[in-house]
């Protein structure tokens, strides 16, 4: 009939491709998983800042002076990222699990 010749597909192309398609999914949830790191530390910054709006230092004796208002965010801050690195308050589990659910990918992993 026509001049076509049936193309042979070796399995190791196959399964070459279904490792690329494993790192890429893996990339991804490397990806979510920092994202949702990152979310729980400025979740935990916004409260940390705002239970610092409750403490009154200007009066105490080691008040921190002019410079306290103006650091009280960096400190806020780092007291946020250091709780989400030593395991957080599960909200970055929770908020990993539904963007893993919204790419379609289970929570294990391959």
């Amino acid at each position: 009939m026509g001049g076509l010749s049936p193309v042979i597909v070796s399995p190791s192309v196959l399964q070459g491709q279904g490792a690329q398609a494993t790192a890429a999914q893996l990339a991804k949830r490397g990806d979510i998983a920092k994202t949702a790191k990152d979310f729980e530390s400025a979740f935990l910054s916004v409260m940390v800042g705002e239970m610092f709006e409750g403490v009154n230092t200007t009066e105490s004796p080691f008040s921190g002076g002019q410079g306290e208002q103006m650091f009280k965010s960096f400190m806020s801050d780092a007291i946020a990222k250091q709780v989400s690195r030593s395991g957080g308050i599960g909200i970055a589990a929770t908020v990993q699990k539904e963007m893993l659910k919204l790419q379609g990918l289970t929570e294990e992993t391959p």
